[in-house]
């Protein structure tokens, strides 16, 4: 595992625990964004969430306090300019934080980061437990359902298309937030009709409460759930700072409420915040967006 970094464990201030054994929180960085299609900057997304992070209150909106030692922050994954040996490294990585058996929150660099995590949750929750029930909940304006993009099949756009490959079949992926598609992630579509679709525009007609309701009947008997979310399941009028904006997106309350209900109420195990880029974005409003949730992680582990 990457050696212990005090820099990066004291930008959590107080919160953080002096090992993984003694955290309830494990935090990685993965600061990679060679497979954008668009605006790049992600690579600058842990390192500005992280330094941010001195600013964050010690209680949240619903008035929980945050306790000391609920964190604790292994570092960044070096960036390595051979991107199929980077990609290992970052399974390898996540994989024994995954087996230290606390939560994991991964923080991105570009959506392509999540197929080494999808991965590496794979393969942990698969070899822990013999038939284990695993499923994907991703918020995201894109599907990231292609299966080559740009001449790649890892990039960022193919993020789910990998995980249908290795890891999930369609009953066990939930998207939240799609407002954009290409043609051919419709034909995904077409050919796993047990994948859940809730647009942005539904979650604006029912309400975060309906949109959970779903979530939960589909996901409450699995054993282990991976939550991503692209920041640009906002609209970027709350996320500016992200290399592919989609107007019409969730507002900060709805994604806010949203996170919390899943995760007080569903088996998630990992959570990874992608595509924050801080080159792109205004007064940092993208960067603190990504923290309203992280804040919001940590209260859960503080109740």
């Amino acid at each position: 595992m990457l050696k212990y970094s005090k820099l990066m464990n004291d930008s959590w201030l107080r919160w953080s625990a002096d090992s993984v054994e003694k955290a309830k929180l494990c935090i990685m960085g993965v600061p990679f964004d060679n497979a954008v299609s668009l605006g790049r900057g992600a690579a600058k997304g842990p390192e500005t969430i992280r330094n941010l992070s001195s600013e964050m209150s010690d209680v949240t909106e619903d008035d929980v306090i945050i306790k000391d030692g609920i964190l604790f922050d292994i570092g960044d994954i070096p960036q390595d300019l051979d991107w199929k040996n980077y990609y290992e490294t970052v399974e390898e990585e996540a994989y024994e934080l995954m087996a230290s058996d606390k939560m994991c929150l991964f923080l991105g660099g570009d959506h392509s980061v999540t197929i080494p995590l999808h991965k590496a949750f794979s393969k942990y929750h698969k070899g822990k437990k013999e038939g284990a029930r695993i499923g994907v909940i991703h918020f995201d304006a894109h599907y990231d359902l292609c299966d080559e993009y740009d001449g790649h099949k890892w990039s960022h756009a193919c993020t789910e298309a990998r995980a249908l490959d290795e890891m999930i079949t369609g009953e066990d992926l939930f998207f939240v937030g799609i407002r954009v598609a290409e043609k051919a992630e419709l034909e995904v579509l077409d050919k796993n009709p047990d994948i859940t679709v809730v647009k942005a525009k539904e979650v604006h007609k029912i309400g975060p409460e309906a949109v959970y309701e779903k979530l939960k009947n589909k996901f409450s008997d699995y054993d282990a759930l991976y939550f991503t979310i692209d920041i640009d399941v906002l609209d970027p009028a709350f996320a500016p700072g992200t290399g592919t904006p989609q107007s019409g997106g969730l507002t900060s309350i709805q994604l806010t409420e949203l996170f919390k209900m899943i995760i007080e109420g569903l088996p998630v195990r990992a959570v990874d915040i992608v595509e924050v880029a801080p080159e792109l974005d205004v007064n940092n409003i993208t960067s603190w967006a990504a923290l309203r949730l992280i804040h919001e992680l940590f209260a859960y582990f503080s109740r």
